[in-house]
């Protein structure tokens, strides 16, 4: 009898483990935009840059553009009033139906990065397609204004170690985002004022698109909060480390 409970407890334990390993893988499995499950997995995985480690109160503000130029002018009319310089991620066939204004974007001062040709998940494409889709969009902004794109910024957020290592190879930091304001769910003014402003810290990049319902609204509203923070908006490029850093397990770029 004693056996029989011993091996009837065993097994239960046995089926209880096998459960929570189960739970936990499954757990592990869910995506978010940033992340599947060989990367949490992964000790050695490779991640973006999401913010950089400083001290000297500098944050950027960066736009994605896919759809629409609606409100492009009046954003870029906005900050020139405040002085500040941004950086404007587009995709190829943005490039392509607004060439105008990719060209003052960057007369009037404000950098260029790639967010690929067709705004594929990006993590699901091999190799060449990767470099396909950075190079398309490459060729027809420096057509254009005659420089190349040397950040990237992927589409949904999605990537995983063989985008990184491409676009690394190819001469591009990949750029994620610490502060989302989800400004792309509509949901007025102060709640994207709020969401920057209440997380805001050094080193922070910003998410905002071009073609976000209250954008001419909450931009002029940020850019004053920042600034009576103490905070200077910066182009990315000019945030990041070119060399000599390492990511940790945040994202966070520090300098070695």
């Amino acid at each position: 009898m004693k056996n029989y409970l011993f091996k009837k407890n065993k097994n239960n334990l046995i089926k209880i483990t096998l459960v929570l390993f189960l739970l936990s893988i499954s757990a592990l499995w869910v995506k978010s935009e940033n992340t599947n499950i060989y990367q949490v997995l992964s000790p050695n995985k490779e991640l973006p840059i999401y913010s950089v480690d400083r001290q000297d109160k500098k944050v950027s503000i960066s736009f994605d553009a896919a759809w629409g130029d609606k409100f492009t002018r009046e954003i870029l009319d906005i900050l020139d009033e405040h002085n500040v310089k941004t950086t404007f991620f587009l995709v190829e066939f943005w490039v392509e139906k607004y060439p105008d204004l990719v060209k003052e974007i960057d007369a009037r001062g404000h950098e260029i990065g790639n967010h690929s040709s067709n705004h594929p998940y990006m993590s699901k494409l091999n190799d060449i397609q990767i470099i396909d889709e950075l190079e398309r969009t490459e060729d027809k902004v420096y057509e254009l204004i005659g420089k190349r794109t040397t950040l990237f910024r992927p589409p949904f957020g999605d990537y995983n170690d063989r985008l990184i290592n491409v676009c690394k190879e190819n001469g591009y930091h990949v750029i994620q985002w610490n502060i989302d304001s989800l400004d792309w769910k509509e949901r007025g003014v102060q709640p994207v004022v709020d969401r920057v402003i209440k997380n805001v810290d050094d080193g922070s990049i910003i998410l905002f698109h071009n073609n976000a319902k209250y954008v001419t609204e909450y931009l002029p509203i940020v850019l004053k909060e920042l600034k009576n923070k103490g905070y200077e908006v910066t182009p990315i490029s000019k945030l990041i480390y070119k060399d000599d850093y390492y990511i940790d397990h945040e994202g966070r770029q520090f300098k070695k």
